[in-house]
């Protein structure tokens, strides 16, 4: 399973965020993302409803590969994966949630900060991590340092990361993905302005592939 979606990954390196109350909004959302190549996105833990909307974007967008994020511990864990999350995603890294991610048989991507977090996840077993938040955790400069020291990781950099400098996170060899929220603006959500998102999910698709050397 792992290995499935960091290939996905490798090839669709854009991870958008989805964040709603409302299980039919979170479906347009991710639908939207699709529309525009973005085939993988982390439904967050921010909401009341989150686990209704990550059950229903599971459920009724099969063309989506569909994670939990902001999971802060091992019983948000255990119910991500009852509601049909591929994969988790935290934005710290808690042996808990590992350990119900490896026991489910699902890809965990715990948030890094230093040094210290991220050789606990080496020796965890794990080979990729999140790094967040990205662009006041050293951006570029943090990621090429740490990734010299620890040559096996990978890392998917999160918060800060923009249209603007999304190319040169892609630009590292060690950055398997990138996540981000810009391309689920909450203006153009309350608008229902869902060609808006498949807009900006095609041009963060673009600017992807030509990062990673593709036509």
């Amino acid at each position: 399973m792992s290995d499935e979606i960091n290939n996905t990954l490798q090839s669709v390196p854009v991870v958008p965020l989805v964040q709603s109350d409302n299980p039919a909004t979170a479906v347009k959302i991710s639908k939207a993302l699709a529309a525009g190549g973005l085939t993988v996105a982390e439904v967050v833990f921010r909401t009341d409803r989150a686990l209704e909307c990550l059950q229903a974007v599971a459920d009724q967008v099969p063309e989506m590969v569909a994670g939990a994020g902001t999971v802060l511990n091992a019983k948000q864990a255990e119910a991500a994966v009852d509601a049909g999350a591929r994969f988790i995603v935290s934005p710290g890294l808690d042996d808990g949630v590992v350990a119900v991610a490896r026991e489910r048989g699902v890809p965990v991507y715990p948030g890094i900060v230093t040094p210290s977090e991220l050789q606990h996840a080496f020796n965890l077993g794990l080979d990729v991590v999140k790094f967040f938040p990205a662009s006041i955790a050293g951006g570029v400069p943090a990621l090429k340092a740490l990734s010299s020291a620890f040559r096996t990781m990978r890392f998917m950099p999160t918060g800060g990361i923009s249209p603007d400098n999304l190319a040169d996170y892609l630009a590292v060899p060690a950055v398997l993905a990138c996540g981000g929220s810009w391309l689920t603006p909450a203006a153009a959500i309350a608008a229902e302005d869902y060609q808006k998102i498949t807009t900006l999910a095609k041009e963060a698709f673009a600017t992807a592939r030509k990062a990673r050397g593709g036509a």
